[in-house]
């Protein structure tokens, strides 16, 4: 059986401007990551008809990133314990740019899903190796600078991608949406290799788990899939759909049960078994998908509902980055002198009143009430991740942060998936109640809905046209109605998700998320 070697010292914290650029290797490389997941969202349109399939067909290119990036973060402890955090990371970054160039160069949708899937895989442990080398990077006493740098980038990129994307596509052409990962990636790629060749981490030659690394591949794929298509095939009344549910349910049960008794498991579940970790990850995981859902929302709102423009409805959301990015820094450097905890309450009560705030819209909002809560909202982000972050890893050590960090993002952006498709169908659900209920008074036996008939009429519109602008204006209103009680439950969970934090017990600044800065460099 194969043994680990003994421990290596760890590597000391850059200074200087070494610690300059690999801040900025790090978080171009997570930005480029984060843009790729919602940039090609805009125009699928634009790529179906070039490459000539329908619109259900084009689907697949987000999917099939989804799907594959889904699997492989988790895989990141593991395959950091064979290839070392550099070489993977390397690896990871060179891969993303050359599959990147693969899917501009696509000349068919089966070629341009392939690379895609080969985009999502390489990409899965970028973002939880970019936490562990920047940790490994500061000085301990400094470990919440280096997180709040590193959530900047991961709360900006998901607002301009819709917004870069949708511009790329109107005024160049939709290849250059993955040729702009090119000269990014090899700037992050070539700072990395100065940076960071000298500071891999020790490589341990266990057993692969193929067992455990076969359930993953089934459960999550299957999962993910459902996920996707879930709202397309009408959910539980399609055979599709079940299947998967139940494919994906049973090889989980599979998985963990394995997992929890593997000598060399491929995901180390154990990690659930500490309480900062559990609460943590699950706050942060429910907290973003809530977050995620909520983005995807807002700007299909606007589109169907309000008439705003793809550009315009990214635009309405960008000022969310302001604070986000202007107060991060500052989170980092009051955190090391207060309890994570009263900074992640107080971000969550800030996402409350934001969607409480949503909650009052009408359909005739105007611009300055749908950006205001963006603002504020931004104040709450800069307070979300790195907090319940510093959380989750507080007491970790050496090669325990990349496999913690890798399955605490994968938990994170699978809430991320699963937001999306509940939103999305569950505003479908209410705005049919909605419309159904005032659909039941708009009748001759009232005197409101005769009043307005009658005045259409006097504008020279028949009755056949007058019901029909009575019906489009219930549809709004019906509409309206249901993203409100979405932004409105949003609301309501974030305030009971306090309680979650409060299960935590982080250790004092100066350990727990620092000290995993120490030995993450082991």
């Amino acid at each position: 059986m194969a043994q680990p070697n003994p421990p290596a010292l760890p590597h000391p914290p850059l200074t200087g401007g070494k610690l300059v650029i690999g801040t900025i290797a790090v978080s171009l490389a997570v930005f480029m990551n984060v843009l790729d997941s919602s940039i090609a969202n805009v125009a699928l349109p634009t790529i179906s008809g070039d490459l000539g399939v329908a619109a259900d067909q084009g689907t697949w290119v987000i999917t099939s990133f989804a799907v594959s990036n889904a699997i492989s973060v988790p895989l990141t402890g593991w395959l950091t314990d064979r290839i070392g955090q550099f070489r993977l990371f390397l690896a990871s970054i060179v891969l993303f740019v050359l599959s990147s160039w693969m899917c501009g160069l696509a000349p068919t949708l089966p070629f341009l899903l392939a690379a895609r899937v080969l985009q999502g895989a390489v990409a899965g442990p970028m973002i939880p190796l970019s936490q562990t080398l920047l940790l490994a990077s500061y000085p301990r006493e400094r470990a919440s600078v280096a997180l709040s740098l590193w959530s900047m980038t991961l709360l900006v990129a998901p607002v301009a991608g819709p917004i870069l994307g949708g511009w790329i596509s109107d005024n160049i052409s939709w290849p250059w949406i993955f040729y702009v990962n090119i000269p990014v990636g090899i700037i992050a790629a070539i700072a990395t290799w100065v940076i960071f060749r000298e500071r891999d981490s020790q490589i341990r030659k266990l057993p692969v788990d193929s067992v455990g690394l076969g359930l993953l591949v089934v459960w999550v794929g299957s999962l993910q899939i459902m996920l996707d298509k879930g709202k397309d095939l009408d959910w539980f009344s399609s055979t599709t759909i079940i299947v998967l549910a139940l494919t994906s349910l049973i090889a989980f049960a599979f998985f963990v049960i394995w997992e929890l008794t593997a000598e060399h498991p491929v995901v180390d579940l154990s990690l659930f078994a500490r309480r900062n970790f559990m609460g943590g990850t699950v706050a942060v995981s429910i907290g973003y998908g809530l977050y995620f859902g909520n983005l995807v929302l807002l700007p299909l709102w606007l589109q169907t509902d309000l008439g705003y423009t793809a550009t315009n409805a990214g635009l309405v959301l960008a000022p969310v980055g302001i604070f986000a990015v202007l107060l991060s820094p500052v989170t980092g450097r009051i955190l090391p002198r207060t309890d994570p905890r009263f900074i992640a309450t107080a971000s969550f009560l800030v996402f409350a009143l934001c969607f409480w705030m949503r909650s009052r819209f009408t359909t005739g909002v105007d611009t300055y009430s749908l950006v205001l809560p963006g603002l504020i909202q931004g104040i709450g982000t800069a307070g979300f991740f790195i907090p319940l972050l510093s959380i989750t890893l507080s007491g970790l050590h050496g090669n325990k942060i990349p496999a913690a960090s890798g399955l605490s993002n994968f938990v994170r952006i699978t809430c991320g998936g699963i937001g999306t498709s509940v939103f999305t169908t569950a505003w479908d659900h209410r705005t049919i109640l909605h419309h159904a209920q005032l659909t039941e008074s708009a009748n001759v036996y009232n005197p409101v809905f005769n009043q307005a008939v009658q005045q259409m009429g006097a504008l020279g519109m028949t009755q056949q046209q007058a019901y029909g602008a009575v019906n489009q204006s219930i549809s709004q209103q019906a509409a309206q109605l249901g993203v409100n009680d979405l932004f409105y439950a949003s609301a309501g969970i974030f305030v009971l998700l306090i309680a979650l934090i409060w299960v935590t017990k982080p250790e004092r600044a100066g350990a727990g998320a620092p000290d995993a800065a120490a030995s993450a460099a082991h």
